[in-house]
């Protein structure tokens, strides 16, 4: 699979990828990395990217000029690729976002800078819009990594073990039940006693108690979404 990240600064995505699962992937062929800075197709002499804003308002926008361009060429080089802007102004990005988007061939990510990207750019080239998050970060790099990441898991081969997938948070609505490593006793602290019995049909039922009780406490509306289901399926 091969993702494009469409931004003005490539080095603060590129050491992401060179250590640990994602590496590998990259390493075996899995996954392929390509960057496109808008301010290399700039027409302006200084190679701009942005200006003031029409109408007023503090900060500046990127201009579309510098984004048509590289945008454009970005699909003349790929017809099939699926281009997602990130901004806060957006659909909540999800878990079956991230398993939907693992099918394509080609997914490119755009960072906004400054003010944000002027909204023609988006209009013209937008397959999807996805924000991480109600909050404002200084650019859109860190949440184009963070969708490229989440739909990289998901992809055949980068996982070492693909049951590691069926157990997550956010494939059921209920978040994920607490797991536990050795050493069985730890700073006074043990491991759920029922862990260490072997017994797996009980296991499993604890576990999903424990699911619902953290769900309960920190997402209490994917609780209620679970029952609701479980309700329509009886």
């Amino acid at each position: 699979m091969h993702f494009t990240f469409v931004t003005l600064f490539s080095s603060l995505i590129e050491g992401y990828f060179s250590d640990s699962i994602l590496k590998r992937a990259i390493a075996k062929g899995i996954l392929d990395i390509s960057y496109l800075n808008p301010r290399d197709y700039s027409t302006n002499k200084h190679h701009k990217v942005d200006d003031t804003a029409v109408g007023g308002g503090a900060g500046m926008v990127m201009n579309p000029q510098p984004l048509f361009d590289c945008l454009d060429d970005l699909q003349k080089r790929d017809g099939d690729v699926h281009i997602v802007f990130v901004t806060p102004v957006a659909k909540p990005f999800t878990q079956n976002d991230a398993k939907r988007l693992a099918t394509k061939s080609h997914v490119a990510f755009v960072s906004g800078r400054y003010e944000g990207i002027d909204e023609r750019v988006i209009e013209r080239y937008a397959d999807e819009v996805f924000s991480i998050g109600d909050y404002i970060l200084t650019g859109g790099e860190l949440a184009s990594l963070v969708l490229c990441d989440a739909i990289s898991r998901n992809v055949s081969e980068v996982l070492g073990n693909s049951e590691s997938l069926e157990i997550e948070s956010f494939e059921s609505e209920l978040l994920e039940a607490p797991s536990f490593s050795k050493p069985k006793q730890y700073a006074g602290l043990s491991v759920v006693s029922e862990y260490l019995k072997g017994n797996h049909s009980k296991i499993r039922s604890l576990k999903s108690a424990l699911s619902e009780a953290k769900t309960k406490f920190f997402r209490p509306e994917q609780l209620l979404k679970h029952k609701t289901r479980k309700s329509y399926e009886k």
